[in-house]
């Protein structure tokens, strides 16, 4: 593949290994993913074999949202290398790792300790968490947040349908990125897909499209979203169910691979499930969400995630039921936003 602009031929270039293309992923990581993000090297970090047996080639922290924080587990990957020969067996070994208490505090105290060592990264999440204490941020963040960044050179054939097939683990830790790089002389152009701002809400081939009658979802269901989460996550979910169903009893509850959209009779809303809180993106202007939010904490949202939900929304964070009220206030205002939008009405 070339890229012409500029009067210019770029020519994609073809790594010659994997530890190349490694190399290559650690140089550019702020460039790629943002600079509110760090990434720790782990195989020149971690000397003795870990998570389940192997080292994976990084530690991905994304600070792009500031009031939720994402982990990831690296593995980079060329893709001449067998899939089901190398790559399968690599990545799965990590979900043995997420399930094991004592290797995930294992990786909090290897984690502190390269943090503890290094000025430099140190400053970093310093300068990202404010006054929070580094430990138990990382203990928090490793605990609630399950995630595996597969970078590779080039598509992966299998990954849909083994997302599919699979659907509680590659299906739902496993995000997939395409990385490739081109160049003129020495000018050099990255290319990156999905967009990472939205690598939390597509699939593996594409977008999520509710709409997409070829999308078999028969192993997607609410039970699928809440295997393992915390027992207030399912209280809340069940409660902003029923309050959603009280005020509008043709409410439907449709869940996705990565959501849950409320539908009213169009999406209004939809709930990402973590394992200790969920976040419900509201579709509204954030303006409006803040004035109703007094106790639970709305998140802005970038205008490529805006973009990807079709229209102005903001998260808000429910991580308790404290202020049951305040969700009954919200989800009426919800829907009756959206009724008189349907109906060319002030909302007012």
């Amino acid at each position: 593949m070339t890229i012409i602009g500029n009067g210019k031929r770029y020519i994609e270039h073809k790594f010659s290994s994997e530890k190349e293309f490694e190399d290559e992923v650690v140089e550019v990581s702020n460039i790629l993913f943002g600079k509110d993000t760090i990434y720790i090297n782990a195989k020149k970090k971690i000397e003795s074999k870990s998570l389940g047996g192997t080292i994976p080639d990084g530690f991905f922290f994304d600070f792009t949202d500031k009031t939720d924080p994402q982990f990831y587990v690296v593995e980079v990957e060329v893709t001449h290398h067998s899939f089901y020969n190398h790559i399968f067996p690599q990545i799965t070994k990590f979900f043995a790792f997420f399930k094991n208490t004592k290797l995930r505090k294992e990786l909090v105290d290897k984690l502190y300790t390269i943090v503890d060592r290094d000025d430099s990264i140190k400053e970093s999440f310093q300068s990202l968490i404010g006054r929070k204490e580094i430990y138990k941020f990382l203990s928090d963040i490793i605990d609630s947040n399950q995630n595996i960044l597969l970078i590779a050179d080039g598509p992966i054939r299998q990954l849909p349908e083994i997302s599919d097939t699979y659907t509680d683990t590659w299906g739902k830790l496993v995000k997939f990125v395409e990385l490739r790089k081109y160049t003129f002389n020495k000018d050099v152009i990255y290319t990156i897909t999905p967009d990472f701002e939205t690598i939390q809400y597509v699939e593996q081939a594409g977008f999520i499209d509710d709409n997409d009658e070829t999308i078999e979802e028969d192993q997607i269901s609410e039970e699928y979203h809440l295997e393992g989460v915390d027992k207030i996550v399912k209280d809340i979910y069940e409660k902003l169910k029923q309050i959603t169903l009280e005020i509008d009893s043709s409410a439907v509850f449709n869940p996705q691979k990565y959501y849950i959209s409320i539908k009213a009779p169009k999406n209004i809303a939809f709930m990402k499930i973590r394992n200790k809180k969920i976040r419900l993106v509201v579709m509204m202007p954030e303006e409006r969400i803040r004035s109703l939010a007094k106790y639970y904490t709305v998140a802005p949202l970038s205008k490529g995630v805006q973009d990807f939900y079709n229209g102005p929304c903001a998260a808000i964070d429910i991580n308790s039921l404290s202020h049951e009220d305040e969700l009954k206030i919200i989800i009426s205002s919800l829907i009756n936003f959206h009724r008189n939008n349907e109906k060319g009405l002030s909302d007012e």
